[in-house]
C-alpha cells in the first residue's frame, strides 16, 4: 500500500472516530481508532520499504 493510501485510511478513521463520538456510538469510535492504527502501520511499512529500496540502490 502506498503512503498516500495509508494516510487516507488514517483520515477516514479519524472521521469515523469523530462521528462515533458525536453520535455517542462507542463501537464506531473504536472502529475509527482501529482504522487509524491500521493506516499508521501501513504507512510505517511503506516508509520502511522505501528506505530498504534506497539502501539497496546505493
Amino acid at each position: 500500500m502506498s503512503k498516500a493510501k495509508a494516510k487516507a485510511k488514517q483520515v477516514k478513521g479519524k472521521l469515523k472516530e469523530t462521528a462515533g463520538r458525536v453520535k455517542d456510538d462507542p463501537a464506531m469510535e473504536a472502529e475509527g481508532r482501529g482504522e487509524q492504527l491500521r493506516g499508521k502501520t501501513q504507512e510505517t511499512v511503506a516508509k520502511t520499504g522505501d528506505r530498504v529500496k534506497r539502501s539497496a540502490a546505493k
